[in-house]
């Protein structure tokens, strides 16, 4: 799951909305920390209710992620694009056909759901303007196993780029493909590989509701309830 759908239930939470990011907002300024459950759970009741918002937005994503990538329909999109891609680069063997129907799946994800949903949209981009980044940093660094001071940044950066909205074309999906791509070190990709989102964003749209059925609650792993400072989220 990309940012977006991990943050769709709880756009009036900013903290909890935004911090179901964090993760991967991590993969991309500070590869080198690798949170855990483990890191974040003892602090889903804590008094300060940033704090714990944060803990519990982080949780989310945790637990999104496992059920999402234990989908049938995960596994199939990805195993249907991976081969796809691996036959329109020529029979290549590298992990790039593998990295990138992963990739794709999650982002055509996000612009289905950025499509039927644009005022919520527009909301994921007003709690990222709502919160307060250093705070969020603040509070992940409690967590961490290792502080960073990289974080704040690059929420604003999210708020500030808003490239979700690019994910809704074929023409700037293939400029935030190419980004990562080059981020990661892999090879960019040939202007006609265009031609294979649209069917690609059809397919991934038309199974949406299955790649979301059932995403667990982290609160049922806590064993306990927010608190009412907890549930209103404080900025």
């Amino acid at each position: 799951m990309n940012y977006f759908a991990h943050a769709l239930p709880f756009l009036d939470r900013p903290y909890l909305a935004v911090a179901t990011g964090v993760p991967d907002m991590l993969m991309v300024v500070d590869r080198r920390i690798r949170v855990r459950s483990k890191h974040v759970i003892a602090f889903v009741n804590d008094p300060d209710p940033v704090q714990s918002a944060v803990a519990r937005g982080m949780l989310q994503h945790f637990c999104d992620d496992r059920r999402f990538h234990d989908t049938p329909s995960f596994a199939e999109l990805n195993l249907n694009f991976s081969v796809t891609i691996r036959d329109a680069l020529g029979g290549e063997s590298s992990m790039r056909p593998r990295f990138l129907a992963h990739l794709l799946v999650e982002l055509l994800l996000d612009a289905a759901l950025a499509a039927e949903w644009p005022d919520r949209l527009k909301a994921y981009y007003r709690a990222l303007g709502a919160i307060d980044p250093d705070r969020l940093q603040t509070a992940f660094n409690r967590m961490a196993p290792r502080p960073t001071l990289r974080l704040a940044g690059m929420v604003r950066a999210v708020g500030r780029e808003r490239f979700l909205s690019d994910y809704r074309q074929d023409d700037t999906l293939m400029v935030r493909l190419n980004q990562v791509l080059r981020r990661v070190g892999l090879e960019t990709l040939p202007s006609d590989f265009v031609r294979l989102l649209a069917p690609m964003r059809r397919q991934t749209a038309s199974r949406k509701d299955e790649l979301l059925d059932g995403i667990p609650t982290p609160l049922a792993a806590t064993k306990a309830a927010p608190s009412k400072n907890q549930a209103s989220d404080v900025a």
